[in-house]
């Protein structure tokens, strides 16, 4: 299957995952629209390493239905915009951020189309949140593109998924058993499921994906191949989603880790490198 198949295979399933998203409190739209500081739980967490936004252009790449994006302007950002792939993402997302007034321009493209379509050394921040790199098969040219959307002295701020907790075989729920690359490969991981992350009694007609993972080192090589300069790395025993609902228990603060001995696992990572 080519390139183009596998992103409109993937761009029906987030499409039929966005209406459940955003009716399930897992991403808490009520709690943004009565709150006015309310903040999506994956920035909050964020918060002590993103440091102050304040005044900063700001692109969120991939940013599904805007949870993210809208916590972002409301910490301050001067200019906000979120590009994703799925249309019914961004509707979402749009009623979202014209309910709570805030003028966030929201962007249909793929993320390796995201420089051709906002333009080159336009931002001072590019944010990409938990769950979006295994979308795309080549890291290299997303860390191209990223480089060419910072202006000179911006920053990149990177929460992921663990690769080693993308390889595991998330059906084996007594044990801990890596069943999937763990290093980039051509072909995509094939997934055939009919449940997604949040809580809802639907199921999903779009079942199959496809994904690939990003080993830590060709992140980070990648980057740097792109001229940017690797700032931090920092891994964590938490993820914001229960991956292994049988291994794994809520922590707080929307955060999930293993029951035993979570020092077993990375489960997501947090990553920053700068535009010199």
């Amino acid at each position: 299957m080519s390139e183009s198949e596998s992103y409109a295979l993937n761009q029906r399933s987030w499409d039929e995952r966005a209406p459940l998203h955003a009716a399930s409190p897992d991403y808490g739209l009520d709690r943004f629209r009565s709150d006015p500081d309310y903040l999506s739980d994956v920035v909050a967490f964020d918060l002590p390493r993103l440091g102050s936004v304040e005044g900063l252009r700001v692109l969120h790449l991939q940013c599904h239905i805007g949870t993210d994006t809208v916590s972002l302007a409301r910490l301050g950002a001067s200019r906000v915009t979120g590009l994703d792939f799925s249309p019914a993402s961004l509707a979402v997302a749009r009623d979202l951020a014209a309910d709570l007034g805030l003028p966030i321009d929201f962007v249909q493209a793929n993320a390796y189309q995201a420089a051709e379509v906002l333009g080159h050394g336009v931002f001072d921040l590019v944010y990409t949140g938990i769950g979006a790199l295994c979308w795309l098969p080549s890291i290299k040219r997303w860390a191209q593109v990223v480089s060419d959307l910072m202006a000179p002295g911006g920053r990149l701020f990177l929460r992921e998924g663990h690769p080693v907790l993308w390889s595991l075989d998330y059906q084996v729920t007594d044990r801990l058993v890596i069943a999937h690359p763990y290093f980039e490969t051509v072909d995509p991981i094939v997934d055939d499921e009919d449940e997604t992350y949040v809580r809802t009694d639907s199921r999903l007609q779009h079942t199959v994906t496809h994904s690939w993972n990003h080993a830590l080192a060709e992140v980070i090589s990648a980057l740097q191949g792109a001229g940017l300069e690797f700032t931090s790395l920092a891994e964590h025993t938490s993820v914001p989603w229960s991956a292994i609902p049988e291994l794994m228990e809520e922590i707080g603060h929307g955060e999930f880790a293993l029951r035993e001995r979570p020092e077993r696992l990375p489960m997501s990572y947090t990553l920053q490198a700068r535009k010199p």
